[in-house]
This record gives C-alpha cells, sequence and structure tokens, in this order.
C-alpha cells in the first residue's frame, strides 16, 4: 500500500515533460505479437501497466527488456503460447487487445475476461462480434474466452459503439486478415492513430484511422518496427487541473493542442487561458475558475478520463455545474472522497450537480482508481491542510515519477510506502 501526502499553498510554475500516452504505448505492445523479430518502442512510460503488460507478453513466450529510460526492446519468437492467464488479464483491462493479435497470427487465443479499475461493468461483446464477423469462433467458459479461426477474412464490420480497445482490437486482427476489413463508427483517438502508424510501418495497408472509417488490406505477413509512443493527453489534463487549481503558470511539453480541443475549450470557458507553443501548450490560472456544464462523449468529446479532474476543478468554481457520463456507469466512485474533503456534490444516475465551495478540505482519502486517484491528488493542492490519499498504487498504473513531476513546478507532493 502506498500513498500521497499532499501540502497545499503553492502557485504552480515552471514546466513539465509529459510521458509516452499509456493508452497507446499498451497497445504497440501488443501489436508486436502480429510478426517475428525484434521490435523497438521508445518514451514508453515507467508505469506499473506496461510492467503488467510485459509480464502478460513475457508468459507467452515474448522477450521484453528494458534497453534504457523509455526504450524497450520486445522480441517475437516463430512459437509463442497464445494464452493469456488470469492472474495478469484480471489487474489491466487492456490486455484483452492481445485477443485479436492471437487470433490473426496463430488462430486460437484463450484469454481471461479483463478486469481493471472498478468504474462499472464494461463489457467486452463488441470485441467478440466484431471479430467473430471476421471468420472467429468463440465460447466462454471458467473465466475465460476461448477463440479459433482459420485465417480470417476481411468484411465491412459496424461496430456498435466506437470503443477504443474493440478498434484496436479488430484493426490488429485485420491486418493479417484476407481481403478488405471496413471499419465502421471507429473510435477516433490519436492513440488509434499512432497504432496505426506503428502498424503501417509493419507493412500494413491501413487508411482512414483517426476518423470513423478505417479501411485495412490485408497482407500476408508483417514485419518488425521501431515506434516512438505520442505523449499523454491524459497526463497533460491532469497538469491542466492542477494549474487550474493552484494558480499560476506552466509550460506542459509535448502537449498537442488539436488534441484536447474539447477539453480546452472547457476549462477556458472556466478561466484558464491556453496558449499553443513550440514546445507544447502553456496554461495560465489567475482568478477564481467558473462553473461549466459538461458532458463525457467519445472523442474527440470530452474523455471520460478527463472527468474526475474536471468535477475536481468544479468543486472550488463559482456557482454550479452539471456534469454528465455518458460512457460508463460507475464513474462517480470518487466523489465520495471529494465529499471528505468538503466538496459539494450530489450524483443521481449518470449526473451530478457540483455547487463549488471556497476551499476544500484536507483529509485521508483513498483512490479507486487511475484517474480518480490523479484527481485526488490534484484537490488536495486545493485544500486548507493537508491531504493523505490512500492506494497510491492504483495511480502509479498510469502516471511516472507523479509525485516528482509535480513536486518540479512547485508543489508540496510526496509518496509514501507503508
Amino acid at each position: 500500500m502506498s500513498k500521497f501526502i499532499v501540502k497545499p499553498g503553492n502557485c504552480l510554475k515552471g514546466s513539465v515533460e509529459l510521458q509516452g500516452a499509456k493508452n497507446s504505448a499498451l497497445k504497440l505492445m501488443a501489436a508486436c505479437v502480429l510478426a517475428k523479430g525484434n521490435f523497438d518502442l521508445y518514451d514508453v512510460p515507467n508505469i506499473t501497466d506496461v510492467e503488467i503488460m510485459s509480464d502478460l507478453l513475457m508468459s507467452m513466450g515474448i522477450s521484453v527488456t528494458s534497453k534504457s529510460s523509455g526504450h524497450l526492446l520486445i522480441s517475437t519468437p516463430e512459437n509463442i503460447t497464445p494464452y493469456a492467464p488470469y492472474e495478469l488479464v484480471e489487474k489491466m483491462r487492456a490486455s484483452v487487445v492481445v485477443l485479436g493479435p492471437l487470433l490473426a497470427t496463430q488462430g486460437k487465443a484463450r484469454v481471461s475476461l479483463p478486469g481493471g479499475d472498478d468504474f462499472g461493468h464494461r463489457p467486452i461483446d463488441i470485441h467478440i462480434r466484431a471479430l467473430s464477423e471476421l471468420g472467429a469462433e468463440f465460447q466462454t467458459s471458467h473465466g475465460y474466452i476461448e477463440a479459433y479461426c482459420d485465417r480470417l477474412v476481411g468484411k465491412r464490420i459496424v461496430l456498435d459503439f466506437p470503443s477504443h480497445t474493440a478498434t484496436d482490437n479488430v484493426l490488429m486482427a485485420s491486418v493479417l486478415a484476407k481481403g478488405e476489413t471496413v471499419i465502421e463508427n471507429a473510435a477516433r483517438e490519436p492513440e488509434i492513430q499512432d497504432l496505426a502508424d506503428f502498424l503501417i510501418k509493419m507493412g500494413a495497408k491501413i487508411e482512414g484511422a483517426g476518423t470513423s472509417r478505417i479501411v485495412v488490406e490485408g497482407v500476408d505477413s508483417l514485419r518488425p518496427a521501431a515506434h516512438n509512443v505520442i505523449k499523454d493527453r491524459v497526463e497533460a489534463a491532469t497538469f491542466i487541473a492542477a494549474v487550474g487549481l493552484t494558480g499560476g503558470e506552466v509550460d506542459i511539453c509535448g502537449a498537442k493542442q488539436e488534441y484536447m480541443d474539447m477539453l480546452l475549450e472547457k476549462v477556458s470557458q472556466m478561466g484558464l487561458e491556453v496558449h499553443a507553443t513550440d514546445k507544447g501548450i502553456k496554461v495560465i490560472s489567475q482568478g477564481k475558475l467558473k462553473s461549466v456544464d459538461v458532458a463525457t462523449l467519445p472523442y474527440p468529446g470530452v474523455a471520460t478520463d478527463y472527468k474526475p479532474l474536471i468535477v475536481t476543478m468544479l468543486s472550488v468554481a463559482d456557482g454550479a455545474a452539471i456534469v454528465s457520463e455518458n460512457l460508463f456507469a460507475g464513474r462517480f466512485r470518487y466523489v465520495d472522497e471529494l465529499r471528505r474533503m468538503g466538496a459539494d456534490i450530489r450524483t443521481q444516475g449518470h449526473h451530478a450537480l457540483i455547487r463549488g465551495v471556497a476551499k476544500l478540505s484536507g483529509a485521508q482519502v483513498r483512490a479507486s482508481d487511475i484517474r480518480a486517484g490523479a484527481a485526488l491528488v490534484v484537490a488536495g493542492l486545493a485544500a486548507d491542510s493537508v491531504t493523505t490519499v490512500f492506494g497510491g498504487e492504483h495511480i502509479d498504473r498510469g502516471y511516472e515519477h507523479f509525485a516528482q513531476k509535480l513536486s518540479s513546478v512547485g508543489a508540496d507532493v510526496e509518496r509514501e510506502n507503508d
């Protein structure tokens, strides 16, 4: 068990360099199943989820070596074991993205039903339906998905919902399928484009990644490649929230304004100044935040990962606001912890009514997932006394050197292990 000790009082000032994107790095690692040989991935974040994905790949017989800071060498042998065990998959939902690559290369897979963050039921039926349309056969028993196929065959697939991980899975499965695959209602996140860029380097033929319609012409084989992971836009949002709560001026190096347009529009309405720079973006906060209504939507809308940070900012903003969660049930579970800190928040169904208070109170609180944990840490920056955030291991799943980075721009944050 680890915890973050947060002391309030300092405006933030300076610059911070973003890590590689968690939500891209994990899928790029899974894509290394698709070809034999040595892959070099750069700017991979030093986080627990990457360790879990490394362990999962190694359990299949794939070698994963850390060559230097942020550089992973992944060596895929001729023969791998198409099995993803419960003890690894239950730790991280993103593990399910090995399903598509295993079917494409091995013709079979046995993958535990996924676990991960505790914020509501998120079925993977959409993955199974889409892969079934490519020719895979599935059965579920004893907590495992078992899948079989001859060579997958391309088809026009319409996703029920623009799921990020389902799009990843189908994209990786289809690059080795026979003929053309069209993915309609595909997720549009920048991380999807990053995965497609990596697959193209490997020899895949893909058009339209980053739009709602992706067209893939299957090839017979792929080759290893090297790739730099894009920067983490959710980490960027975390530092934006920290500046909003404390005041100050911070350069977020590596952030891309075009990846966060809707979020930046909302925080600008709340009173922050955000400017694009040669290095990334500069965030300036000089006064009291203002309340605005926010609804989460698939990209390019406001991401659900941003919502705990937005709710925390609104908890000390002038006025009242309604935040609506349109993607995942149960993702208001951190609200009770913010209430312990004096926040005035009422929830009903997928809506939260937030009335801003003058100041949060320092308290002992507990992280329930990655982004909720980060939000509680930055909430502590706006409190009247010390805040202790237990469950720091959740934060470690998605943030590299979180306390050190906050401290580098003037925050008083320490991480402790019990």
